[in-house]
């Protein structure tokens, strides 16, 4: 057997030298089969080379400062913003005991039933609360409550879901979008958008929505508002006084007086 890349070659038998005939493509030599071509076993960097080259995804995540808006992996826990540099925690917390620490995230939140939330500040992309929670909370995607108590705290959301379960009282004024109430909820709500009462939900409190939808069944109770909900805080402070205002105005609606005292009579 000779070596199939070989040229030239030598008769066994005679002796002489002759250059061995190309097979035709397609032709097997009989008594041979074709082998099939073996798989060279993937390397360190073919295989990083994979991982690098699947699929990534990403999400979109704005500055807490400047609110410039830019795209990061779902994989990343952090990030520095391409406008001002600042630093944005991207982690997701499951809070599962007392926690007393501020957050400011970009990740999501869950404060389970035996977690304790006595954080001044939250900052978070979603939060799902099952837990007491004692301090202000401020999601910029959407919140779910579902706990019996109260929250001292304020509420802030771009969606709102009570769940059927829960039985809420917030001391301080609710800001929403959207809100949908399938349990009871004691709050003063003010809504950009659409305050939405399920058959099993109860809403004790004022509210101002550009719209309210009441399933059958549904309860409420209070004074209702329907309108641009355009409240600033500015508007909540008090005006200032214009008294010195006023008492120019009368002071020229008064006649001139003399610049000497009368004699006396």
């Amino acid at each position: 057997m000779d070596y199939a890349a070989a040229k030239s070659t030598m008769c066994r038998q005679c002796g002489r030298s002759f250059a061995p005939s190309i097979p035709k493509p397609g032709l097997t030599s009989p008594g041979r089969e074709e082998q099939p071509a073996s798989v060279a076993p993937a390397t360190g960097l073919r295989k990083i080379g994979g991982l690098w080259n699947r699929e990534q995804r990403f999400r979109i995540v704005s500055c807490f400062e400047c609110k410039r808006r830019h795209e990061v992996s779902e994989a990343a826990t952090s990030t520095n913003c391409p406008g001002c540099s600042a630093h944005m925690d991207l982690r997701d917390y499951k809070i599962n005991t007392s926690f007393s620490r501020s957050i400011r995230t970009r990740g999501d939140i869950h404060l389970t039933n035996k977690g304790d939330l006595n954080s001044t500040s939250v900052v978070c992309r979603t939060a799902l609360i099952e837990g007491r929670m004692r301090g202000n909370l401020e999601c910029s995607e959407s919140a779910t409550i579902n706990f019996v108590g109260k929250v001292p705290g304020r509420l802030t959301a771009n969606y709102v879901c009570v769940e059927r379960k829960a039985d809420v009282q917030c001391y301080r004024r609710v800001f929403v979008r959207n809100i949908d109430i399938k349990g009871r909820l004691t709050a003063e709500i003010i809504a950009t958008g659409t305050v939405n009462i399920h058959k099993t939900g109860v809403l004790d409190g004022n509210v101002t929505a550009k719209a309210i939808n009441i399933d059958q069944g549904g309860l409420f109770s209070g004074q209702l508002v329907i309108g641009e909900a355009a409240l600033k805080q500015g508007e909540l402070l008090p005006q200032p006084e214009e008294e010195p205002a006023r008492l120019k105005d009368d002071e020229q609606d008064l006649p001139a007086r003399a610049a000497h005292p009368l004699p006396a009579t």
